[in-house]
């Protein structure tokens, strides 16, 4: 089922390398999320469709960490995104600390994935890199 322009949701998130977590870098319906999905293709950025994910993700303020209790959703796309990657032949960029990548996980995001908080909300320069 397609959603009209104006119920259309996106959410972009980032995770440097120095950060403890995926931040909110952009969210918004309608024209605001399909300028989100169309900058996210132009820059060769993968864009994954998760309904219940960005309901939940939409809660969060703008330039935040995700919630401790997103971790375990978000670490699998993380995970299984790397791996995405890595099959194409690309280079990966490096997994950020706390992402571990089973070897069995070739197919959709599977549960063994974990993302861990190595210390709280601490602020972090470069929070909006890939």
């Amino acid at each position: 089922m397609t959603l009209p322009p104006e119920r259309r949701t996106a959410i972009a998130l980032a995770y440097g390398a120095n950060d403890t977590a995926p931040r909110v870098v952009a969210k918004g319906y309608g024209l605001l999320a399909e300028t989100i999905v169309r900058t996210a293709h132009e820059h060769g950025l993968y864009v994954h469709e998760s309904p219940e994910l960005v309901s939940l993700l939409m809660q969060v303020d703008l330039d935040q960490r995700i919630p401790a209790q997103l971790y375990q959703a978000v670490a699998e796309l993380l995970a299984w995104l790397y791996k995405l990657e890595a099959g194409r032949g690309g280079n990966p960029p490096p997994l950020p600390p706390g992402v571990v990548v089973p070897a069995s996980s070739a197919g959709a995001p599977a549960a063994a994935p974990t993302l861990r908080s190595s210390a709280p909300d601490e602020p972090s320069a470069d929070h909006r890199t890939r």
